[in-house]
């Protein structure tokens, strides 16, 4: 399937966590907090100004994110869970 976000709209694939803690415990998924890290899937247009004009995003797809802990609407494609957040919501691109 594939998906393209509107406007200022970014798809997000959540980042691996490690199964295992730092002390060599295993976290089971229900006590596993969902990771603030994710790669850009895909990007909507940009956002529309009051004046009228297109303002092009500034993330690009294949682009490591932090985003806010909340943020956003989940959705599931193909069994992989996915984030829909606004570019405002973005805090930051990792770079390598």
């Amino acid at each position: 399937m594939k998906f393209k976000p509107l406007r200022d709209r970014v798809l997000v694939k959540y980042s691996d966590e490690p199964e295992k803690s730092s002390g060599g415990l295993y976290i089971p998924d229900s006590a596993k907090e969902k990771p603030q890290k994710g790669e850009v899937i895909a990007v909507g247009p940009g956002r529309i100004t009051d004046d009228g004009k297109l303002q092009k995003m500034e993330i690009k797809i294949g682009d490591v994110v932090l985003f806010e802990k909340y943020s956003g609407s989940k959705i599931n494609i193909d069994n992989t869970e996915y984030l829909i957040i606004k570019e405002d919501d973005i805090l930051g691109i990792i770079e390598k």
